[in-house]
C-alpha cells in the first residue's frame, strides 16, 4: 500500500474522471524550457490568466541564454508565477483537474524546474499531469486562435522557428508529425541573436533577435559608407533542409575583411543587419516552397501553412511569408499573436486538453526529456486522433 504523500494511480485517475464528467476542465499549465518562466490557468473555452516573466536583463550580462542562470531564474521566479497566474484566474487549487507542463525538449536543467513544480503540485493535490511536447504546443496554437469563420484544419504545414528549432512539420492531426525539413546546424533564432551580439546592437529589454529585427527598421535605407554589399549564397538550393550557422560566419568574416564592427559607422551595420535579415527570411521562404511543392506532389491537401515559434512574431519575415503563400490557390498562412509565438504556458495548457479529455494521463514518475522528436508523439500501431 503506498503512503499517503504519493497517492495510488488508479485511485487519482478514477476521481479525476468523475470530476471531468460533471464540469469543463480547469488546467494549471507550466513551461520554463528556455529562459522564459511561464504560468497559465485555463479551461476548455477560454484562458483565465497568463504570466510570462522574461530573463532579458539576465541574458543581457551573458551575450545570450546562460544555462545556470537561466536555472537559477527559473527557481527563483516559478512559485511567484504560479501563485499570479492562480490569483489572476481567480481558481483555487482544489478546482483545478490537472497540471500540465513543459516535458521537452528544452534545456535539461530549465525544464526541470517547470517539471518538478508540476509533478509536487499534482502530487500533493491528488490530480492528474500531462507531459507536453514543446514543439507540438507550438505547433497547434493556431488550432485555438485562427478565426472561428475559417479555422486552421487537418493537415497543415506547420513552420517551427525559434532560437532552438527551424523545421518545418506537417501536421496531420493532433498526435501526429512528419518532419519535412530541419537544420542542419544553428536554428534561425539563435543566428539572429548571434548576428546582434557580432553587430553590438543593444537588446535592451528586449532578445537579441528583437533587437535586430527594430535596428533593421530605423535609420535610412541605404548606407552612409562605401563599402560593398554583403552578399550570402543560397544555401543547399533545391535541398528540404536549413542551415543558419553558414549565414552567420558570412557576417563575421565580414566584419573581419572590414577590421572589426568598430570600424562600421551605424548605417553600415544597419545594411549588413539588414541583408542578414532578408537572406534569412529568403531561406525560410525557399525551403518552404519546397515542402508545398512536394505536398502538392504526394496529393496531400495543405490548407495552412502555421508559423510559430518566437521567431514568428518577426514582422518582416511575416510579410515574406505572406507573398510566398499568396500564390498558392487555396492555401492561407497562419500565425498566432506575438504574445503567443514566443514562449508561454498558454500552449502547453491547450496541447494538453485533448489527452485530459482522453483521461490520457502522465505518471507522477515522468522526467524531462531534453531531445525528443516530435514524430515519436504518434502512438505506435493506434489510430490518430484529430479535433
Amino acid at each position: 500500500m503506498l503512503p499517503r504523500t504519493l497517492p495510488c494511480r488508479t485511485h487519482t485517475l478514477s476521481r479525476a474522471v468523475n470530476t471531468l464528467r460533471r464540469r469543463g476542465i480547469k488546467v494549471l499549465a507550466l513551461e520554463s524550457s528556455a529562459d522564459d518562466t511561464c504560468a497559465a490557468v485555463l479551461d476548455d473555452e477560454k484562458v483565465l490568466a497568463n504570466v510570462v516573466i522574461k530573463q532579458h536583463a539576465i541574458n543581457a550580462q551573458y551575450g545570450g541564454i546562460y544555462p545556470y542562470a537561466a536555472i537559477e531564474a527559473h527557481q527563483k521566479n516559478m512559485p511567484s508565477a504560479i501563485r499570479r497566474a492562480l490569483s489572476d484566474s481567480g481558481v483555487g487549487l482544489a478546482d483545478l483537474d490537472g497540471i500540465a507542463f513543459t516535458r521537452g525538449p528544452g534545456m535539461g536543467g530549465c525544464l526541470g524546474v517547470c517539471t518538478n513544480a508540476g509533478k509536487a503540485i499534482a502530487a500533493a493535490l491528488d490530480k492528474p499531469i500531462v507531459g507536453v511536447h514543446h514543439m507540438q504546443a507550438h505547433a497547434l496554437t493556431a488550432l485555438f486562435t485562427s478565426p472561428k469563420d475559417t479555422p486552421v484544419r487537418f493537415p497543415f504545414l506547420t513552420l517551427l522557428i525559434s532560437g532552438g528549432h527551424t523545421m518545418i512539420v506537417l501536421a496531420t492531426s493532433l498526435n501526429s508529425f512528419e518532419i519535412l525539413a530541419d537544420t542542419r546546424d544553428s536554428a534561425i533564432g539563435r543566428a539572429f541573436d548571434k548576428v546582434a551580439r557580432s553587430l553590438e546592437i543593444a537588446s535592451g529589454d528586449t532578445h537579441l533577435g528583437a533587437a535586430l529585427e527594430a535596428f533593421c527598421s530605423e535609420g535610412p535605407t541605404e548606407s552612409a559608407s562605401s563599402g560593398p554589399p554583403l552578399k550570402f549564397s543560397r544555401c543547399m538550393p533545391g535541398k528540404l533542409a536549413f542551415s543558419y550557422g553558414g549565414l552567420h560566419s558570412q557576417v563575421d568574416r565580414y566584419l573581419e575583411n572590414h577590421d572589426g564592427v568598430q570600424n562600421l559607422d551605424v548605417d553600415h551595420r544597419r545594411v549588413v543587419a539588414r541583408a542578414f535579415q532578408e537572406a534569412a527570411a529568403e531561406q525560410l521562404a525557399e525551403k518552404l516552397k519546397l515542402a508545398l511543392d512536394q505536398c502538392l506532389r504526394r496529393g496531400i491537401q495543405v490548407g495552412d501553412v502555421v508559423a510559430s515559434g518566437g521567431v514568428a512574431s518577426n514582422t518582416y519575415i511575416r510579410r515574406r511569408l505572406y507573398a510566398l503563400v499568396k500564390k498558392y490557390d487555396g492555401v492561407a498562412v497562419n500565425f498566432p499573436p506575438p504574445s503567443l509565438c514566443t514562449d508561454n504556458a498558454v500552449m502547453i495548457g491547450w496541447a494538453s486538453l485533448h489527452r485530459f479529455k482522453a483521461k490520457d494521463y502522465d505518471d507522477y514518475s515522468i522526467n524531462p526529456m531534453s531531445k525528443w522528436s516530435i514524430e515519436d508523439l504518434t502512438p505506435k500501431g493506434s489510430s490518430e486522433s484529430t479535433l
